[in-house]
């Protein structure tokens, strides 16, 4: 598996990376288009001008298709899709989770993968659905994981992904992912969660990510099954995601839906375009509207590609900026549901500060979850190795009298305290807040500031604040340090 990803760039769970496979490089994170073999909107070939590197299709539709099956197997996939990019194909678990099932054997649809020279092989899982009972998920986990260690046996030289199931127990995603990790595929989709991004559940969708990442080698290449709408890549890409694929650029356009990073509108709830895309550039919504349903229905979906596309650069820019956090949490606030989904992500930020770069470039306080960031948290982790004794200052001001004591430290907001020494260097340094204190990020650092007294209480403490500082939590720093108002 190492020899096939390798990772380039890191922020927070993201990454860049190249992912080797028998018919190219492929960049890392990339969405792979959904080609239905019958229902071609626009040509494999023409996709390459969008963005997309590697496709995937079903290979449950070929393998029960009287048109396709014979020719896949004749001209190989890659021909008869006119496409010499690399080529992923589903099994027909989306068929299962729609009809209950399929007419094929888990050594049947690997083998033809196989044989029509598939980059990417998936075994036949069961996508269980969220919300089941317990031990329905257990026996189906079960099931996909026995096919799974049945399938090194069909698949030959093919690369091949091993799905992470478990419904919405994070318990069994965690236990899933161990186990298929420990089989040696070359990536892991995590599958059936379609159904919570269809619903917004992205609070469940952080959980299965996070818990499926945990038992997962951190160098896994991971993708998302059905996720590819730009509002939640960056999010998605943050927790450690790869891979996406998306039939929503045409379905939706067949719906006359049209995306943006901030959301989906309806194309006759539109005035104005807002995108320069070349299709945006060259049309307005008056013009779109009076095109026959073909041509408006293709134009749409070339728009969903190229904003879904121009998002993952962006994305990729800010990984190797160091920034991916800022992105995130712009991208999440324009949502409830995706807010929510940003407020569970840094309910895991002690395990994504094992993993997310020391240093960036820069640290901007964008809201109440910032304090949560790895970088808060790491920081005051760090200065627990400070050894502190006798009269020692914390200060909320750099011009306070420091007579009489023998260190000196300033307040950060949402950090806490720092050291002098630290002050020009990441995060201190490069961190960037609001003019006016809001209470949240105030109660936070004075959190912080009392923590860091009790961790050092071999040294006498004095908390010297401005007015501006006053807290219910002051009383408490109160109980373990001397406290000065300042004028």
């Amino acid at each position: 598996m190492t020899d096939v990803f390798e990772i380039t760039n890191k922020d927070l769970l993201g990454r860049t990376g190249k992912l080797y496979t028998p018919h190219g490089v492929v960049d890392t994170p990339t969405v792979m288009p959904v080609i239905n073999p019958n229902l071609r909107l626009i040509e494999p070939k023409e996709l390459k001008r969008y963005g997309a590197q590697m496709l995937i299709t079903n290979s449950y539709i070929i393998y029960k298709s009287e048109k396709w099956h014979d020719r896949a197997l004749k001209d190989g996939l890659h021909a008869m899709l006119g496409f010499d990019g690399p080529i992923m194909t589903d099994s027909g678990a989306f068929q299962l989770s729609v009809y209950g099932s399929v007419e094929v054997t888990n050594e049947s649809i690997i083998s033809f993968e196989r044989d029509i020279g598939t980059d990417i092989g998936v075994p036949l899982d069961i996508p269980t659905p969220p919300d089941v009972p317990y031990e329905r998920a257990r026996q189906e986990l079960d099931i996909t994981l026995e096919r799974l260690a049945a399938a090194r046996g069909y698949s030959g030289r093919m690369m091949l992904a091993g799905p992470v199931q478990g419904s919405t127990y994070p318990d069994l995603r965690e236990e899933a992912a161990r186990r298929t990790y420990a089989m040696d595929f070359d990536i892991y989709p995590l599958g059936a969660v379609v159904p919570l991004m269809e619903a917004y559940r992205y609070r469940d969708l952080v959980d299965v990510v996070v818990r499926s990442k945990m038992g997962l080698g951190p160098a896994a290449p991971v993708h998302l099954f059905g996720a590819g709408h730009p509002m939640m890549l960056a999010l998605a890409v943050a927790l450690g995601c790869d891979l996406f694929d998306s039939a929503a650029y045409a379905l939706y356009a067949k719906d006359g839906r049209y995306m943006t990073v901030d959301g989906t509108y309806h194309l006759d709830q539109l005035q104005h375009l807002p995108c320069s895309c070349p299709i945006c550039s060259n049309y307005s919504v008056k013009e779109l509207a009076e095109l026959d349903e073909k041509t408006r229905t293709r134009l749409l979906a070339e728009h969903n590609l190229y904003a879904t596309f121009a998002e993952l650069k962006l994305i990729k820019q800010s990984i190797v900026d160091g920034d991916l956090m800022e992105l995130v949490e712009r991208r999440c606030r324009s949502h409830p549901k995706m807010l929510s989904g940003l407020k569970r992500m840094m309910d895991y930020s002690p395990y994504i500060e094992q993993f997310d770069p020391a240093t960036k470039s820069t640290f901007f306080y964008l809201g109440p979850e910032s304090c949560r960031r790895p970088e808060v948290i790491r920081h005051n982790s760090l200065l627990n190795n400070i050894q502190i004794s006798g009269k020692a200052l914390i200060t909320t001001s750099r011009s306070v009298d420091r007579a009489g004591f023998d260190q000196v430290f300033y307040v950060k907001v949402p950090f806490g305290v720092y050291p002098d020494a630290l002050g020009e260097t990441y995060p201190i340094g490069q961190s960037e807040n609001i003019d006016e204190l809001e209470c949240e990020a105030r109660d936070t650092t004075l959190e912080n500031v009392l923590q860091f007294i009790i961790e050092h209480n071999e040294a006498e403490f004095t908390f010297a604040y401005a007015p501006s500082w006053e807290s219910p939590v002051i009383s408490r720093i109160g109980e373990v340090a001397n406290i000065a108002l300042l004028e």
